[in-house]
């Protein structure tokens, strides 16, 4: 569930109040702040079986984040599920980096709660990044992952189901769709 502050607040102001916050992460868009709440065990379970395949493979020429904080190029802040950006100017630098401008690859997490955000709000803010080579949704009721990237001036989009290998072409990777869901409790087909 996310709540929404309701009164308008500056991007100076929201990054204070997020950066101040010690137990709540806020997403900050048009003006308004949204509290992020906490995800289930599947859903943090498919983050670390993410952790664990993506990490290796890119041995340090890019990095992997998880729910770090976002700025699109239209000032808008979000936290996604997991970012892995190719550009070392957003790890390296003097002083603590919080908050990161290049990814490569965006994947968000499909909840009830969220999923009308990340296929819409969300996916509109993030193809502005001319960075941004894909965008993957993994959804949570039952196994399948999205995965859309730019085609000159279109998105392209293909969905990965059961049996299948998920293509991640910015990384020069794939993995067999049940790598994605180890562990969980999600159903390989959608229950009726």
């Amino acid at each position: 569930m996310i709540a929404k502050r309701d009164d308008w607040i500056s991007p100076e102001e929201y990054l204070r109040i997020d950066r101040e916050s010690q137990d709540i992460k806020y997403e900050y868009m048009d003006g308004h702040m949204y509290a992020m709440a906490g995800g289930t065990l599947n859903h943090d379970q498919i983050c670390n079986n993410m952790v664990v395949l993506l990490r290796p493979p890119l041995q340090g020429k890019c990095r992997l984040f998880t729910n770090v904080r976002l700025q699109t190029p239209d000032t808008k802040y979000f936290y996604p599920d997991i970012t892995v950006s190719c550009t070392p100017e957003d790890w390296q630098g003097r002083g603590q980096k919080d908050t990161f401008h290049t990814p490569r690859l965006i994947m968000e997490i499909l909840s009830p709660s969220t999923e009308a955000r990340d296929r819409g709000e969300k996916f509109a803010a993030y193809r502005r990044f001319p960075t941004l080579q894909e965008y993957v949704l993994i959804n949570t009721k039952h196994q399948a992952v999205e995965v859309y990237r730019p085609y000159e001036d279109i998105w392209t989009y293909r969905q990965f189901d059961p049996g299948q290998e998920v293509e991640l072409a910015s990384m020069g990777l794939s993995f067999p769709i049940a790598a994605f869901y180890e562990f969980t409790e999600i159903p390989v087909k959608e229950e009726s």
